[in-house]
């Protein structure tokens, strides 16, 4: 199946140095506004999660979700988390550290788009 979300080798690394000092962890894509439009990371269950939210798949055992508002814009696409040097101007974890996430997408091919990994929602 065709994953929706991959990420590079160096947010790997990141997400490994994170789950070091913090445990189990978790993405939300963020819709814009005051967090611009980056991904941001969270311990696990500390981003509450509502019925208006979707599960695009898990990177590095992490959970990967964004509001299905969003999601109906972004569903033909897939996406590829990455890092850059800098501060983002959000409450991910990684600021501290001098990085802050990205995300990259590119448009799924009609091949692709038949045998997708299909998406969760948030369990009632």
């Amino acid at each position: 199946m065709t994953a929706r979300v991959l990420i590079t080798e160096k947010a790997k690394m990141l997400i490994e140095k994170l789950k070091q000092s913090h445990g189990a962890l978790m993405f939300h894509q963020s819709g814009g506004c005051c967090d611009g439009s980056q991904p941001m990371c969270f311990e696990k269950g500390d981003f509450i999660l509502g019925q208006s939210d979707v599960c695009l798949g898990d990177i590095e055992g992490c959970e990967f979700w964004m509001n299905k508002d969003q999601f109906e814009y972004w569903r033909y696409t897939q996406l590829t988390i990455d890092i850059v040097e800098g501060r983002g101007s959000s409450f991910s974890i990684e600021i501290p550290l001098g990085y802050r996430f990205l995300t990259q997408s590119r448009m799924f091919t009609p091949e692709e788009l038949e045998d997708l990994v299909p998406v969760r929602f948030v369990e009632d």
